[in-house]
């Protein structure tokens, strides 16, 4: 009786491992059903909501999704009949359903289940985008039984309950609404078409194939129905897919960095015109500027497209002690800003061509040691005339200024030196051909924001900069955009990590870490432990998406 027992278990292993071998597991439909219409939402209420965006315009969409979607088309575009073609506008008189006035003339569109955005019957209403004419149809809406407004978010919700997205793709999605950038753009239309979900599908199904053969080598192996190496193609294949997750990890951040934006932080001197940098690159008078030292108080912040790139550009005071009564309370509510993201400054002397030259020193660099880049300025009556001179100066101004030497011996770094309309023409010249020439330093733009001297070549110098910091979002493979993705993807590969460890001790627990490697993955694509953190990515939603 055993025997036969066996050998059918065998049959069925091998029948299941051939299957993964040659197709993957595809992950079930979610809440799917035998007539296209989603399960989990087949009784849900029929949701409604402006689609498009809030304030007069030439045209408004509102949409409706649910079972009573065909009940509101029916009752105010006044069909009797068979109801329109699927996806063809046809114009109508909009009506309320209980008093039966136009509210107005529009396009109505008609997308049965499952062939819509979320899956579920769905109607669409293009009427005129006036707020009165808004208004009246949400309400008439809200008339039809079963009927209520939506959610925010809650559209894409059930789009992605009925399987029609997955949690990456709503998450590009997400970004694509409240992208400002060109390349924001890029990066969120690229996830929003599955890239990075079919790279961690790839993996999970990997991952998958792996669980399936340590499973059967330890419930197989004693009887030796087990086909010889099967652990060594695990070991291969699992090492592969570490070495492959953490190079996915190692990208420095690109993608985080161009959703959320460079941080770019403006340090130096106090009177160095780093305010006037600030306003130049704003084109609009951001921060006060003036020839009185210590003008700046706080941190002025303002966001910036370089290039399609989003940077967010910070405006460091030079903080320091005074008698003045006003600067004091400054410096007093400075230090009261959560984090006291503010710098601080002490003189520093340092002694180059005969004379004594003083540049400044940071005691607190919070804001600076979190920056992307740093605009270093300079005011260049301060540099010695001779180009060694001003290169020790500026090295040492460097070191001052910025908490560590690998932060401008990178592209991390951008000195600026300003007001160059007050040094003779020979001299500027000369400096600025020979400390091109200088090692050790990082690009050096010499500008005058008086007369947009050098203006162009340094904004080309920051356009690169931020570009090498975020990459290119269409080209290599996919980037991580979200801090949650690195976590779990970090928890998957210390779960790779224990398979490692455990595989020639204790092989049941090195399964376990398979396990768990393909569950921190489900939790990347919402296929596992969904419920916990869908809350939180449609929250950021609007309301009609």
């Amino acid at each position: 009786m055993i025997m036969p027992l066996l050998l059918v278990c065998r049959g069925i292993w091998r029948a299941a491992v051939y299957t993964l071998k040659t197709r993957g597991t595809s992950p079930p439909k979610l809440f799917s059903t035998c007539d296209g219409a989603p399960a989990g939402l087949a009784d849900a209420d029929t949701i409604f909501a402006l689609s498009s965006g809030h304030g007069r315009c030439g045209v408004a969409v509102v949409r409706v999704s649910g079972p009573a979607s065909v009940t509101a088309l029916r009752l105010m575009a006044g069909l009797t009949g068979r109801l329109p073609t699927p996806r063809t506008a046809l114009l109508r008189s909009i009506t309320d359903p209980q008093t039966r006035e136009v509210l107005d003339r529009g396009l109505v569109l008609w997308f049965p289940a499952p062939h819509s955005f979320s899956g579920e019957d769905s109607v669409e209403f293009h009427v005129h985008g006036g707020p009165a004419v808004i208004t009246a149809v949400l309400q008439a809406l809200g008339s039809v039984p079963g009927m209520r407004p939506a959610e925010a978010g809650e559209f894409t919700r059930r789009a992605f309950q009925a399987g029609k997205l997955g949690l990456t793709e709503v998450e590009g999605l997400g970004d694509l609404i409240h992208a400002e950038t060109e390349a924001q753009r890029r990066q969120a239309l690229r996830q929003m078409s599955g890239d990075l979900g079919r790279l961690y599908q790839d993996w999970s199904h990997r991952l998958k194939r792996c669980l399936a053969h340590v499973e059967a080598f330890i419930d197989f192996s004693e009887d030796e129905l087990i086909e010889e190496g099967v652990l060594d193609q695990v070991d291969r294949s699992l090492r592969d897919l570490q070495v492959e997750m953490e190079q996915h990890l190692k990208d420095e951040r690109r993608g985080e960095r161009l959703r959320s934006g460079v941080q770019v932080v403006i340090a130096g001197a106090t009177n160095a015109g780093k305010s006037s940098l600030l306003n130049t690159l704003c084109q609009r008078p951001a921060a006060i500027v003036s020839p009185i030292a210590g003008t700046t108080r706080d941190v002025v912040e303002t966001a910036l497209d370089i290039g399609g790139f989003p940077v967010l550009l910070s405006d460091t005071a030079g903080l320091r002690d005074s008698p003045d009564l006003v600067e004091r309370e400054g410096v007093r509510r400075a230090r009261e800003r959560k984090g006291e993201q503010f710098v601080f400054y002490r003189k520093l002397s340092v002694q180059g061509a005969g004379q004594r030259l003083v540049t400044w020193v940071t005691t607190g660099r919070t804001l600076v040691e979190q920056a992307d880049l740093t605009l270093v300025v300079v005011d260049s009556a301060h540099l010695p005339t001779e180009a060694h001179q001003a290169a020790a100066f500026l090295q040492e101004h460097l070191r001052s200024v910025l908490p560590s030497q690998k932060q401008y011996e990178t592209d991390r770094c951008v000195l600026v030196l300003n007001k160059t309309d007050l040094l003779p023409e020979k001299q500027r010249q000369k400096l600025d051909r020979e400390l091109r020439a200088v090692s050790g330093l990082p690009p050096v733009c010499p500008i005058s924001c008086q007369t947009n001297e050098g203006l162009k070549d340094f904004l080309t110098v920051l356009h690169s900069s931020v570009k090498t910091l975020c990459g290119d979002p269409l080209s290599g493979a996919p980037t991580l955009t979200q801090a949650r993705h690195r976590a779990h993807l970090q928890q998957c590969a210390a779960a790779l990590a224990q398979y490692q460890r455990y595989r020639d001790t204790d092989l049941a627990l090195a399964a376990d870490g398979v396990r768990l490697a393909l569950t921190s993955l489900g939790r990347i694509t919402g296929r596992v432990g969904a419920e916990e953190i869908l809350d939180i990515i449609f929250k950021d939603f609007c309301i009609g998406k």
